[in-house]
């Protein structure tokens, strides 16, 4: 027989009397559905050996609950028990396990109950609760106690409810082999001591369960009350809306006869699953005198007994919900098989990316050079190469033509802020000022150097502030480049980053004031002297002197117009210079001198902050960053690379959380494993 119909005999089972039937459709992983029948007999024992088939799986995932697989995402198959207050929700799993409950007012329930129930064989039980990592024996007569002290200090005393799981196995003779999370009852109006928002509390508990497309919900439902009012309904169609997977428990049944044929038939609530009708346990019967009550209850009541005996009774529940259980626990092996393999393999990838814990200085010292060495070579390809093939997408670490961009945006400012600011009525009186303040005793038609000195200092006074902006601007750009770059290349060694952050940009601040000082020394440079070997500079004074002829024709000619037009100075009105013949031709040579010295002068400034730019970024690079961060972090006595031993505590407590989950998850794969083979090997006959 194929590995798919072996499994599909694990969801058959055929009990000694066949006195009544149903069958269950639920679909399986594999493409096609799976159907699924059983019999039993209504006054039959609820367990059967159905229930030694079933265990291997059942042990399974208890077993990957127990190891807490959910905590790693991986969902497991469950049966959520919900329903409203006082719907009958303790009586049902009382009648499941044949153990007593806690009762009593208001939420008894405060806290997911994991109920364990497991077939034994030795006629005396053995019952425990798991919780906090303890595990605390009990017995029949105590287990209410037990449980509700085990509450207590889970949920605090009063009537709080909490998130935090507490497990009861069962292991009792004639108990069907089950796991159930019993949650919560839903009560929208909080009594005395509960919390205000306890309505609030416990939707978002039942949510968090009833979510998972691996979850069966067991809704329990009173059956004097009208389904489609029930909260535990509205919860539920939330999440599953066709019902396929819902199961309902109808109780009190003897209490609510009336038009209870026409609920569960009618189904207009969508319960995909089908419904049970039983009937709770009065008072101090025994769980055997009960099921013999409910057995005759509905083979004889005249409304009852018209309801399917596949739909009514304890065992008939019993029986349905390992059924269920069995079908999505081989539905969902599959899957979880391969959830934890990619979450494993996810696991292992980041726990290899972490750094070695290193346990020596030489290893230290190897991981200090690897990132320095790999931060130089990424430096270079960014500042240096134009190189991005690192930070594709980032255009800001596209450093060469950032770098650029910058370098043509202060060239352009150079030029607008020294462009020629002389209006139409001062052209040249500046010029004639300062001449006539510069005469000194000597021969005439000597144009005084203190005159050209006075003027060139006032304009490169005006322009001065400019390269010092660049400079600022241009610095703390590479600043950012330069951390970024050591950052990423040391994030696997946090012991590195504050040192080299603070190398780095002690560094850079060092490289700005040279540059700083480089700007000074240029400025007071250019006040200083006034020399060029560019020969533009002969040549455009030239083509300006071309101008003077016109310029003096229109001075002594008061016919004439009084504007002229000149390359550089645009449209000028000279009227105003007509009573200062005299001194006008010295001031228009001297001021077309200036204005040819000038533009050599701002391209100067120019060329030269671009050349040191470039020397300052490269010397960084290849020479003073790997000088000032080894300085920086191995220190004056060359103990700095001990602290890359210590391990920073976020980098161990994140080793120490995805070594035990690679654990949990490894020894959740053999568990996983091992049930797949034996769902290949086992008999599900009789």
């Amino acid at each position: 027989m194929g590995r798919d119909n072996r499994r599909k005999n694990i969801l058959t089972s055929k009990p000694a009397r066949e006195e009544t039937s149903y069958s269950l459709e639920y679909e399986s992983h594999d493409p096609s559905s799976a159907l699924v029948s059983i019999s039993t007999a209504i006054d039959a024992p609820i367990v059967s050996s159905y229930n030694d088939r079933i265990r291997p799986l059942l042990d399974a995932v208890d077993r990957l609950r127990h190891l807490k697989i959910m905590q790693e995402g991986i969902q497991l198959p469950t049966i959520v028990v919900v329903g409203d207050q006082s719907s009958g929700k303790s009586s049902v799993l009382e009648s499941l396990a044949g153990i007593s409950l806690p009762r009593g007012q208001g939420i008894c329930t405060r806290v997911p109950l994991i109920m364990r129930l497991q077939n034994h064989l030795n006629p005396h039980p053995e019952l425990f609760l798991e919780y906090d990592g303890k595990v605390v024996p009990t017995d029949e007569d105590n287990i209410a106690n037990a449980i509700a002290m085990a509450t207590d200090e889970i949920a605090g005393n009063g009537k709080g409810i909490s998130n935090h799981p507490l497990t009861l196995v069962v292991k009792k003779q004639g108990v069907p082999d089950l796991t159930m999370v019993d949650l919560p009852g839903i009560t929208r109006v909080p009594v005395h001591g509960q919390p205000e928002d306890i309505y609030e509390q416990v939707s978002m508990i039942i949510q968090e369960y009833i979510t998972p497309e691996e979850s069966i919900i067991l809704n329990v439902l009173s059956a004097s009350v009208d389904f489609s009012t029930c909260e535990s309904i509205r919860m539920s169609q939330r999440v599953d809306k066709t019902g396929q997977r819902t199961l309902a428990v109808v109780t009190k049944a003897d209490r609510s006869p009336e038009g209870l044929l026409e609920k569960v038939t009618s189904d207009d609530v969508n319960i995909g699953l089908g419904y049970i009708c039983v009937r709770n346990r009065i008072g101090d019967e025994s769980y055997e005198a009960a099921r013999a009550e409910e057995a005759a209850l509905f083979q004889t009541h005249p409304q009852l007994s018209k309801i399917s005996k596949s739909m009514v009774g304890i065992p008939i529940l019993a029986h349905k919900l390992v059924q269920v259980q069995a079908a999505i626990i081989v539905k969902c092996l599959p899957d979880i098989v391969r959830k934890i393999n990619e979450k494993l393999s996810s696991n292992v990838e980041d726990l290899n990316k972490l750094p070695r814990n290193m346990t020596s200085v030489a290893e230290a010292m190897t991981a200090f050079m690897h990132v320095l060495g790999s931060a130089k070579e990424s430096l270079r390809k960014i500042l240096l190469r134009g190189e991005f093939d690192e930070y594709p997408d980032t255009n800001e670490m596209h450093c060469t033509a950032r770098l650029a961009e910058m370098l043509n945006q202060y060239s352009e400012e150079m030029q607008s802020r020294g462009a020629e600011s002389d209006g139409n009525a001062d052209f040249l009186l500046a010029e004639i000022k300062v001449l006539e303040e510069t005469k000194s005793i000597g021969l005439p038609n000597f144009l005084p150097r203190a005159a050209f000195l006075t003027l060139l200092q006032k304009k490169v006074k005006a322009i001065s502030f400019t390269p010092f902006e660049f400079v600022e601007k241009t610095w703390n750009y590479i600043e950012t480049v330069v951390v970024s770059v050591l950052m990423k290349h040391a994030d696997n060694y946090p012991q590195l980053m504050s040192s080299t952050r603070r190398a780095s940009q002690n560094l850079v601040a060092l490289k700005k004031q040279q540059s700083v000082d480089w700007v000074i020394d240029s400025v007071e440079m250019e006040k200083l002297t006034d020399y060029t070997c560019n020969p533009e500079y002969v040549s455009l004074w030239n083509k300006l002197m071309s101008y003077q002829n016109a310029f003096m024709e229109i001075l002594n000619d008061h016919s004439k117009p009084t504007n002229l037009c000149m390359d550089g100075f645009g449209d000028v009105d000279i009227g105003h210079l007509r009573s200062k013949v005299v001194a006008v031709q010295e001031a228009f040579d001297l001021k077309m001198r200036l204005a040819a010295y000038w533009k050599i002068v701002l391209r100067r400034m120019v060329d030269c902050m671009a050349l040191h730019l470039l020397f300052s970024i490269q010397n960084l690079v290849n020479k003073e960053m790997e000088e000032e961060i080894i300085n920086e972090i191995v220190g004056v006595e060359g103990r700095g690379l001990d602290k890359m031993l210590e391990e920073s505590p976020a980098i161990a407590e994140k080793r120490k959380r995805l070594n035990n989950s690679i654990k949990l998850l490894k020894e959740s794969k053999e568990v996983v494993s091992k049930i797949m083979d034996q769902i290949s090997t086992l008999s599900f006959g009789n």
